[in-house]
């Protein structure tokens, strides 16, 4: 805990505590909105442009390639100037990506909306953890952490309804761009307004200290641990699912049961809300639980069958819709324990480097995995969205048991 922390009484710092973590709380909903500025909408750029699922896909590949290289190089850029102006900034690249999209006269245009989307993604976890480490008292990182998750899947939840609500109630799909553009306003300046309460200039980080005697690593060193590349391998694989259910569950559950794009384009919504749900059970599960990887595996294995009963075409159309919302509540169960693992994986002194390493798979699975299932949904695959989803589900609980057993080796090592 830092010197600013201890000179305050609980209830000021309880006061401060909750401001903080409410703000980056809903500036991290936010940013997860901005992931859906686009693929709700998607059915009316089909409409007025004539794209393909392909294309389609491809504007999710742009807005994930520029976020992830961009999450590479914005910590630099946080630890040199701060993270309350590089947040103020990523609000306003998510107006310009929202005007961009508005007055989109075309592919090209779209494209341009979705570069400036990922843009203003691409600091948002750099951000958020140096705000939330360094201002939090240690007592509530915990709930901050959790916080965090949550309103980040509030935030997906929250999007198609927004935009679909907009589109359908003016009749024109330009309008709901008009809309995402004043929620970004409003939550720069909100953010703007309480910027004392995200100022991390206040506080220090709490690095953990070497082991007496022990020789300094070369700051890359942790490259080169396998544990590393299979919690990337895991963010990759989970987050390949999650980009089929979130750019193409509504089309393929249109192609495969005949629903209105009115009912399916909430299922996205539906999986994101189960997805919190989950990730609440999951905090209190993952203080219970000393292997992770078996809670990963079962909340996972869930989600899976979850989707492969819808992916069979065997259920009645609503509730096909219900029980591919319900397996979010599998990934979600995963969420807690996915953070705790990675972090126990991380060498000590390096977890900020492994985070963003790690990370940087969720933007790659994003990116890769869009134009795969877009392709197979032009082939006349709708099935192939739900399967495939579940097959990368259980690729990800392959990668988290590996860690696992490397974890369990390690403890070993000082008793051989």
């Amino acid at each position: 805990m830092n010197s600013a922390t201890l000179a305050l009484d609980p209830r000021t710092q309880a006061r401060r505590d909750i401001s903080t973590i409410s703000l980056i709380g809903l500036a991290h909903g936010t940013s997860h909105f901005f992931h859906m500025l686009l693929p709700p909408l998607f059915p009316a750029f089909i409409g007025e442009f004539g794209l393909s699922y392909s294309q389609l896909g491809l504007l999710v590949t742009t807005f994930f390639v520029i976020s992830g290289i961009g999450q590479a190089t914005a910590g630099f850029v946080v630890d040199r100037i701060g993270a309350r102006p590089v947040l103020f900034a990523a609000l306003g690249c998510f107006v310009l990506a929202s005007l961009a999209a508005g007055l989109a006269g075309g592919f090209g245009g779209l494209m341009l909306a979705a570069a400036l989307a990922g843009l203003g993604n691409s600091p948002f976890h750099p951000v958020d953890f140096t705000i939330l480490n360094k201002r939090v008292s240690q007592p509530r990182l915990g709930h901050a952490f959790s916080v965090h998750g949550i309103t980040g899947n509030l935030g997906w939840a929250l999007a198609p309804v927004f935009s679909i609500g907009i589109s359908q109630a003016t009749g024109n799909w330009r309008f709901a761009y008009v809309g995402t553009a004043l929620v970004a306003l409003t939550v720069l300046a909100l953010l703007v307004w309480q910027r004392q309460a995200i100022d991390d200039r206040e506080g220090s980080w709490a690095h953990a200290k070497p082991a007496p005697g022990a020789r300094p690593e070369h700051p890359m060193a942790f490259l080169k641990l396998p544990s590393v590349w299979l919690c990337f391998s895991f963010f990759f694989w989970t987050t390949a699912a999650l980009s089929a259910i979130q750019s193409f569950a509504s089309p393929a559950l249109q192609a495969m049961y005949g629903l209105p794009v009115s009912l399916t384009a909430y299922v996205v919504t539906g999986y994101m809300l189960c997805g919190a749900a989950g990730m609440v059970v999951g905090g209190f599960l993952v203080a219970r639980v000393e292997r992770l990887e078996r809670s990963i595996a079962f909340a996972m294995a869930l989600a899976a069958c979850l989707l492969l009963l819808t992916a069979s075409g065997w259920l009645p159309p609503l509730a096909a819709a219900a029980v591919a919302a319900l397996a979010g509540f599998g990934t979600g169960l995963a969420g807690p324990s996915r953070d705790m693992l990675i972090k126990r994986a991380a060498p000590p002194g390096a977890t900020g480097r492994v985070y963003g390493t790690v990370y940087s798979g969720l933007d790659v699975g994003f990116a890769l995995a869009a134009p795969v299932f877009g392709a197979l949904l032009d082939g006349g695959h709708p099935a192939a969205i739900f399967a495939g989803s579940a097959l990368a589900l259980c690729l990800g609980v392959a990668s988290a048991g590996l860690v696992g057993i490397g974890l369990v080796r390690r403890r070993q090592q000082p008793l051989a």
